[in-house]
């Protein structure tokens, strides 16, 4: 159904759609740092929880919000869709150089955006074969490296509704739950051939206090040259990482 207002414009159910989303964005932005509920959304952009619940959950799952303990925040997406690609702090690049150094592979540091990975800031080797990751590109969290990374430390509610939607096969899940448990357990993940033949990929979280992890550290390149060298690649890999940490709780 169309209406016309008094002013003559003409407004459909899905103008009303845009103006909901983006009035959820505007206040959410506009309430940074301290988050805002789905009550208080509901009272700013002037409509029903039942009406918003969807658009924010829709919001969340793109990475334009993400949500902490029943509060909304401004999401990775947004930063990206600003300036093109999130801001990287110097320290992380220069991480990255000497992990590109130390494993003589090439580096990547990559974002949890909603239910997908992106590689926001990358060092490559200097071997003339080597792998070079496209920036700002999303890709799905399972198999890669960065992925299970985010999906092991993610929140239980989120991983589950996660995992019921991409792994429904019983042994499947099985196998998908203890790769998870190991990464926990280890504080690191890899990827052996599992998204591209010859490819490898290890990966470590940066972990701040009080924080989802959405910020992670990792190496990828051809299989022939780090199988064999994984135990050390992956402790420069989590050395790394730790030391990021430890550098964010500072």
């Amino acid at each position: 159904m169309i209406v016309s207002d008094e002013g003559g414009s003409v407004r459909t159910p899905e103008h009303r759609t845009v103006s909901r989303v983006m009035g959820i964005l505007e206040a959410v932005v506009a309430n940074e740092p301290q988050g805002v509920r789905l009550g208080e959304l509901s009272d700013m952009v002037h409509a029903p929880k039942s009406s918003i619940h969807g658009l924010v959950k829709g919001l969340v799952t793109t990475g334009y919000l993400r949500e902490h303990q029943g509060r909304y925040y401004q999401g990775a997406a947004v930063a990206m869709l600003a300036s093109g690609r999130p801001p990287v702090p110097l320290n992380f690049h220069r991480a990255l150089e000497q992990l590109r150094t130390d494993s003589g592979e090439s580096a990547i540091l990559a974002s949890l955006v909603g239910e997908s990975v992106i590689n926001i800031d990358v060092v490559e080797t200097d071997q003339m074969i080597r792998a070079s990751p496209v920036l700002n590109n999303r890709r799905p969290l399972w198999p890669t490296s960065y992925g299970k990374v985010f999906l092991a430390l993610m929140d239980q509610r989120r991983q589950e509704t996660y995992l019921r939607r991409k792994h429904t096969g019983p042994r499947e899940l099985s196998d998908v739950l203890k790769e998870l448990e190991e990464i926990r357990s280890t504080g690191v993940a890899f990827n052996r051939e599992e998204s591209i033949p010859g490819l490898y990929g290890i990966a470590s979280p940066i972990i701040i206090k009080d924080s989802d992890v959405t910020t992670a550290i990792g190496i990828v390149g051809p299989a022939a040259r780090m199988k064999g060298r994984e135990d050390d690649l992956a402790r420069y890999v989590l050395q790394t990482a730790k030391a990021l940490s430890n550098q964010a709780a500072a």
